[in-house]
């Protein structure tokens, strides 16, 4: 079977992040999740340059615009250029990254976001990590809890054990999952693939691939 690429380095480039020396510390993603909150507290006790406290607990950069009908609640960072549309909730142990959005109805909890990431509508994210200029489509759910509440294991070319009940997805850069998709816990999507709307994904999906339907996932340009 080929090898699967779900390191952190196979994900995503780590030029132009704030963020980089924290989340290329782990050979897998999922692992800096298990160390957010701790990174965050860190930062607020230290506030790095071209960072504000907007409020107890909440980092945000330069040119920041937050909607007033906007909820945040802490620990959360917000880089620079990023926009907090009316109607948006976070709900803490977030991290966002420089020029995102996060809108209407989109809802965020223990994750990390990129930079240029677009979550603009009635989106759901939950302790996952979204890679630079990844895009979610409006309605898109990541879950983050099996049925079952086991530990979610990762199932590439051999099962991880994360030794986590709850965990989301993995999107590398320029992902782009349509409308009103579903993914399941553990999924990693790869690098500059493509989800047609209304599908239900689960599983590790190469980079460069376009998933029409789980049975029917295709190169790029084929």
């Amino acid at each position: 079977m080929q090898k699967m690429k779900i390191k952190a380095q196979d994900l995503f480039d780590f030029d132009g992040l704030y963020i980089a020396p924290f989340i290329n510390s782990f050979e897998y993603p999922w692992e800096a999740l298990l160390k957010l909150k701790e990174y965050i507290l860190e930062q607020l006790e230290h506030i790095p340059s071209g960072f504000e406290l907007y409020k107890e607990g909440v980092l945000i950069g330069k040119d920041v615009k937050i909607s007033k009908m906007a909820t945040i609640n802490p620990p959360c960072i917000i880089g620079h250029g990023t926009e907090i549309r009316p109607g948006a909730y976070i709900r803490g142990e977030v991290i966002i990254g420089n020029n995102c959005i996060i809108g209407n109805s989109s809802e965020l909890k223990s994750s990390i976001l990129l930079n240029n990431v677009q979550v603009p509508h009635y989106n759901y994210v939950g302790n996952s990590i979204l890679g630079n200029n990844s895009h979610l489509g409006a309605g898109t759910i990541l879950s983050n809890l099996k049925s079952d509440h086991k530990c979610v294991i990762i199932h590439a070319d051999i099962d991880y054990q994360t030794g986590m009940r709850k965990l989301g997805s993995i999107l590398g850069d320029f992902a782009d999952i349509g409308c009103s998709c579903v993914l399941s816990p553990g999924t990693i999507i790869g690098k500059g693939t493509r989800v047609y709307p209304l599908t239900h994904v689960r599983g590790v999906v190469m980079e460069n691939m376009i998933v029409k339907s789980p049975e029917n996932i295709i190169p790029k340009g084929v």
